[in-house]
């Protein structure tokens, strides 16, 4: 079919909603250029102008102005990035991308997906700061409270904020296993056991999405199939020191019990990893090149005909925030941008994520080298999912009301009880005055570390010295390896050990006071001398300093239980088999455990 259908007579009947979706697709797909139809096979980053206005891009990050994307390169689909003022800037800023995609030959809508946005993260390789929207803890803090209900209100209060301001596909729930202690994406899991993984993350996609999938929805983007947990050594394969993902255990099956219960519960996308599969019956290379996992395995075996996005940068290995790494094509770098693409068409997936070259596409369809019958079957899925979500009925969001949805009132109450419910008592033993540490009651002399002093004002007296205080809360991050480059060390990787004058400082404190640590567990880092040295440790997965001295003055119930073991050495983490669960020799604290104050 030709470029040009400048004076080609539009058959608008793909509008009319009395029709079925998928007549409606066909009426649509039959009109469209090949130039229209590769539009819809690139989703990447997309930035908001000032006060809600368009964008003329963002050179810091490569990104391209809003009309260039979608007038000039015909693209629908896009991951927002960055953090508003308000919701009614976002929602302000989504309108007038709708008004603009309205304006090209067909007036296909964009859809918009974010990475989570509700949490605690400051890794923009996973997540993106709260902003305006309400805050919750993190998926570990999620899966600490072993409540699917609560998981279920989080997604649809999540819902109800995303489709306030146009965000309508959620490149989330992840539901990795968390089997390599070591591992930096473990903070956006549900944890280290398979079946709470797929409790919860069926609870998620059924918040999302709604009890029907429709206008209401916002369709969420299951990651990373077949299961990204398994990495060698725990390092992640957004670096190519991380690509391997390895089953000395055998558990390669395990790995996709979570899918199976969000395929149950009606999952509408996949995103496979980067990670490629090593001493396994399928090929070695990246899951997004895959087509024994993607065919094979997720159309075939599982029969998922929902669309299969690929993990960012694939075919053109762009820069990530200025600094240069290797392909994340692993085990095909040695072929070109073009042949990629090939291969991830061959192997079985709709869209390239974090990619923006039509063009491309385009030309290999001109040459012969993919059929235009390739691009139907994907562009099928990825038109009858717009059709779906009602975009074609009504794109625009209403802005007066965006605020007043967004960050409501009870949207954060809701959040700050989470919060609450997350923490995990973990340690709790008996003062010199003989009761145990926790509850400490409200009035008492506080010295705090990690606790602005105003917010700890309002539960005792703040003094400056530990020798002066009834009562010490220090506040700590799990440990992490510093690496060469910034958007390396956003990926929290290496040794779980605390440095030892971390270790020594909890001693010292310990020593003159009654002293509780709470540790951010982004990853189970080795406790052992923190629970020697500390009266009580807590351990929190995204929660402010109030949620956390509610819990510990007895004001909110302990509830939280662990979402995976905490082991007890690094020997014995160097020693686990990374595609195993619960593999660690003797842990200190298993799954599941916590303390009632």
């Amino acid at each position: 079919m030709s470029n040009d259908a400048t004076t080609t007579t539009v058959d608008t009947r793909y509008r009319d909603s009395s029709l079925s979706v998928d007549q409606r697709v066909d009426i649509l797909l039959s009109q469209m250029t090949l130039a229209e139809k590769a539009g819809l096979f690139f989703q990447t980053m997309i930035a908001m102008g000032d006060g809600g206005e368009l964008s003329e891009g963002d050179p810091a990050f490569g990104v391209a102005s809003n009309r260039e994307y979608v007038v000039e390169r015909g693209m629908t689909h896009f991951n927002l990035l960055g953090v508003a003022p308000s919701a009614a800037h976002i929602a302000r800023w989504h309108n007038k991308l709708q008004e603009l995609a309205a304006s090209t030959r067909l007036g296909i809508p964009v859809t918009i997906s974010t990475d989570p946005r509700h949490g605690f993260s400051e890794n923009p390789g996973a997540a993106i700061l709260a902003g305006p929207f309400s805050q919750w803890p993190e998926p570990l803090g999620l899966a600490a409270t072993h409540d699917p209900a609560l998981v279920e209100e989080f997604a649809d209060i999540a819902r109800r904020e995303y489709t306030a301001v146009g965000i309508r596909v959620a490149l989330h729930p992840q539901i990795d296993l968390a089997t390599e202690p070591r591992w930096a994406r473990q903070l956006q899991t549900f944890g280290e056991d398979a079946d709470l993984a797929g409790e919860l993350g069926a609870a998620y996609v059924r918040g999302f999405q709604g009890p029907t999938f429709g206008p209401g929805s916002v369709s969420t983007m299951t990651k990373h199939f077949p299961g990204g947990g398994p990495q060698k050594d725990g390092e992640d394969p957004h670096f190519d020191y991380g690509r391997e993902q390895v089953y000395p255990g055998g558990q390669f099956e395990l790995h996709l019990k979570p899918f199976e219960a969000v395929f149950a519960a009606g999952g509408r996308q996949i995103m496979p990893y980067y990670g490629m599969p090593v001493g396994t019956e399928y090929e070695e290379v990246g899951f997004g090149f895959n087509k024994g996992v993607l065919t094979g395995l997720l159309r075939e075996r599982f029969g998922f005909d929902g669309i299969v996005c690929t993990d960012w940068g694939l075919i053109t290995d762009q820069a990530i925030m200025g600094a240069e790494f290797a392909a994340r094509a692993w085990g095909v770098e040695h072929l070109t941008p073009a042949e990629r693409m090939i291969k991830v068409l061959e192997a079985g997936a709709d869209q390239f994520g974090g990619e923006d070259d039509p063009s491309m596409l385009i030309a290999l369809v001109e040459s012969g080298e993919i059929g235009e019958d390739r691009l139907d079957e994907s562009a099928r899925r990825l038109l009858r999912e717009k059709f779906l979500l009602g975009l074609f009925e009504n794109p625009y969001v209403d802005v007066a009301v965006a605020d007043a949805i967004v960050g409501s009132d009870a949207h954060r109450q809701a959040g700050e009880i989470a919060q609450r419910a997350s923490i995990a008592v973990l340690q709790n033993r008996a003062t010199d005055a003989g009761a145990p540490a926790l509850p400490f009651a409200r009035g008492a002399k506080l010295y705090v570390e990690g606790i602005d002093a105003e917010v700890a004002a309002r539960y005792g007296e703040v003094v400056d010295s530990p020798a002066d205080a009834d009562i010490a809360v220090l506040r700590l991050q799990a440990p992490f390896e510093v690496r060469d480059s910034m958007f390396e060390n956003f990926f929290h990787s290496g040794s779980l050990d605390f440095p030892a004058d971390v270790i020594a400082h909890v001693a010292e404190v310990a020593a003159s006071v009654p002293t509780v640590v709470d540790v951010f567990l982004d990853r189970p880092a080795i406790l052992a001398p923190i629970v020697d040295a500390a009266h009580a440790v807590v351990a929190n997965w995204g929660a402010s300093a109030a949620a956390l001295l509610d819990v510990l003055t007895g004001e909110f119930a302990a509830r939280g239980r662990l979402p995976f073991d905490i082991p007890r050495s690094m020997a014995a983490v160097e020693a686990s088999r990374p595609d195993v669960p619960f593999d660690t020799e003797d842990p200190l604290f298993r799954f599941g455990h916590g303390l009632s104050l």
